[in-house]
């Protein structure tokens, strides 16, 4: 029957497809060569689908693809595993969801005391953080650019993606807390787990291989 499968496009596409070769999904045209967001497979019947990786749970959700692969921010964000299954971790991808402040703020320690303005795109998991410490926040919602928000005085501190820190240094900021650990998660809808659990299960052990 095949398994359609939503991966989320940019780097965790690039990193995912050779961990999908390994587990013998492998496209039958070159992805990067091509404008088309469907693919065939060469064996299994596969589908795979490139879509915008806040697209790949909803995709997941509602059974239109069986199985996806995104971030686990993106999952967070979404509302976490109550949706579908998550899976497997594939270890790619990684960084960390933190917050972060203006250097200059508390010598870069902590943030100040009382409200606090967050910009983020992250809105939920911002909210569900801050509430869980018992901080009054206002969330600003961003859809880029959120580091120079200090600067720009729209926001006391952000809640962002952080990899190497470069940005944040570059831009007078540097990282408090760690919100979660992030890589990429395999998530699997609900009815496919058990319409077609041996496909499913098939595939998410030669991923598993692949990544051991």
């Amino acid at each position: 029957m095949g398994l359609t499968i939503a991966l989320n496009r940019g780097r965790i596409l690039d990193e995912c497809l050779p961990l999908l070769a390994e587990a013998g999904i492998v496209p039958v045209e070159d992805m990067s060569a091509s404008r088309k967001l469907v693919f065939n497979t060469a064996i299994g019947g596969h589908k795979l689908v490139v879509m915008r990786g806040s697209d790949v749970p909803t995709y997941v959700e509602y059974g239109a693809a069986d199985v996806g692969i995104t971030g686990k921010d993106t999952i967070l964000e979404y509302g976490g595993g109550t949706h579908f299954y998550e899976r497997l971790d594939l270890r790619v991808g990684r960084c960390r969801l933190m917050t972060a402040v203006p250097a200059s703020t508390a010598d870069g320690l902590q943030m100040r005391e009382g409200h606090l303005r967050v910009a983020t795109k992250f809105v939920n998991v911002a909210r569900q953080y801050f509430e869980e410490r018992n901080r009054q926040v206002t969330i600003i919602p961003l859809s880029g650019a959120v580091e120079i928000a200090p600067l720009m005085s729209l926001a006391d501190c952000i809640v962002d993606i952080v990899d190497t820190g470069n940005t944040l240094q570059a831009n007078g900021l540097v990282a408090l807390e760690t919100i979660a650990e992030i890589s990429s998660r395999v998530i699997v809808n609900r009815a496919s787990m058990k319409t077609k659990f041996d496909e499913v299960q098939l595939l998410i052990e030669a991923l598993r291989a692949a990544v051991d």
